[in-house]
């Protein structure tokens, strides 16, 4: 007698097919849910930082370093080339005005010395045999004068006594004429020796005022050169600390060639290197800060470099409220350079999040604190510490603001606690 076989519900043909069909339904639905733009991560809150949204005092402001350096630095340069014999101080040294540095030698310049001394001696003495020459011409010319003024002296005494003579009829015609043509001679050659003895004194003074004038130049010549082999002895042109100095005994310095620096210790500046950037905005005046030993100094630009050299530039910066005591040459400033005047403005404290989002967007976190969303936000200026909100967020919000770098698409965070 035949039993009857009772079909199967659950075969496997039929678990096969709905297996496939909830393999497709979940594939459709993952496939929805990941381009809903619904991604969404667990996040330890212990590993991300959650600030706060607050409005506060901001002063648009970039961090920049300084370096400590004397007020004034007077530059050596060698005058004159030369080679170098002797240094009298080492670098680092206190130095008095007109202190001895070093001295060079140069072989052409102080026989140029000796050569200009031996002209100024044969000018000299040319000068004295011309000026003898003169004076014994002078003398002749005086005598000579001499002469002539006795000569007319008598020619016009004889000639008025014949001309008295004459009209009393005790002299000839011929005699009263001799007297008379022998007076008018002199008178002639009186005149003409004036003059002669004229020209003659002003003939010598202008040589003598050439000579003059060409000893002169030429004693200025010398002098000129004795300063040039002067300058061979450098010699610190203020009180100050020599630094920086780069010359060895044996050393050949050319005319020109920085052999150190004097830097005058009478107070400091601080020189800024800025990015170049900003360097429509840095003018003199503006003010920045530093703390040294929990104290906050100020300090304030009194003079902008506009050289650009590998995309930055300097401005010095003085002490507003003078020197720290604690400052030192050579010591590196962390300083804050106010950009802008103090307002009031919402911030959000720097962080990570800057690097992926370009500050367009920030993950906010909801009022119940268990989710973080993505926000469209703007950013205006910064300072070290906070940028300026300008839309998007306001005060009390809360947004991650550490990085977002494992992040990646993520839509939406879900914070946890572990």
């Amino acid at each position: 007698m035949d039993r009857v076989i009772p079909k199967k519900k659950w075969n496997s043909k039929r678990l096969a097919t709905i297996g496939g069909a909830a393999a497709i339904l979940a594939l459709i639905g993952a496939s929805v849910y990941f381009t809903s733009g619904k991604t969404k991560v667990n996040v330890d809150t212990g590993k991300i930082t959650v600030s706060e949204i607050k409005k506060g005092p901001f002063q648009e402001s970039i961090p920049v370093n300084g370096i400590v350096m004397p007020i004034t630095t007077i530059y050596l340069d060698a005058m004159e080339g030369g080679r170098v014999e002797e240094k009298f101080v080492e670098d680092g040294a206190f130095m008095k005005k007109g202190d001895p540095i070093m001295r060079l030698s140069n072989t052409d310049l102080e026989l140029s010395l000796v050569n200009q001394e031996t002209q100024v001696f044969n000018l000299l003495t040319q000068m004295q045999i011309s000026k003898n020459a003169a004076r014994q011409n002078t003398i002749g010319k005086l005598n000579q004068m001499a002469e002539v003024a006795s000569s007319f002296t008598e020619a016009e005494r004889v000639y008025n006594l014949n001309k008295d003579l004459y009209q009393k009829k005790a002299v000839g015609l011929q005699e009263f004429r001799k007297s008379q043509l022998e007076y008018e001679y002199q008178v002639k050659r009186k005149k003409l020796t004036e003059q002669v003895l004229r020209q003659d004194s002003v003939s010598t003074r202008e040589e003598q005022d050439q000579a003059t004038q060409g000893y002169q130049r030429t004693q200025a010549a010398l002098a000129l050169m004795r300063k040039k082999v002067g300058d061979l002895v450098v010699r610190a042109p203020v009180d100050g600390q020599l630094t920086s100095m780069d010359a060895e005994i044996g050393q050949n310095r050319s005319p020109g060639q920085r052999l150190g620096q004097i830097d005058v210790l009478s107070g400091f500046k601080v020189r800024v290197d800025v990015d170049e950037h900003y360097i429509t905005r840095i003018f003199t005046g503006l003010k920045g800060d530093f703390t040294l030993g929990d104290k906050t100094y100020n300090l304030v630009i009194r003079k902008v470099y506009t050289q650009v050299t590998n995309g930055r530039f300097q401005v010095d910066m003085a002490f507003a409220e003078g020197t720290p005591k604690d400052i030192r040459r050579g010591q590196t400033l962390q300083i804050r350079l106010a950009l802008s005047d103090e307002t009031q403005a919402i911030l959000v404290p720097k962080g990570g999040f800057y690097q992926q989002t370009g500050g367009n967007w920030i993950f906010k976190v909801s009022e119940n604190g268990k989710t973080a969303y993505k926000v469209d936000i703007q950013l205006g200026r910064q300072d070290p510490d906070y940028y300026e909100v300008l839309e998007g967020l306001k005060p009390g919000d809360k947004v991650v603001t550490s990085s977002y770098e494992n992040f990646g698409d993520i839509q939406e965070l879900v914070l946890k606690k572990e």
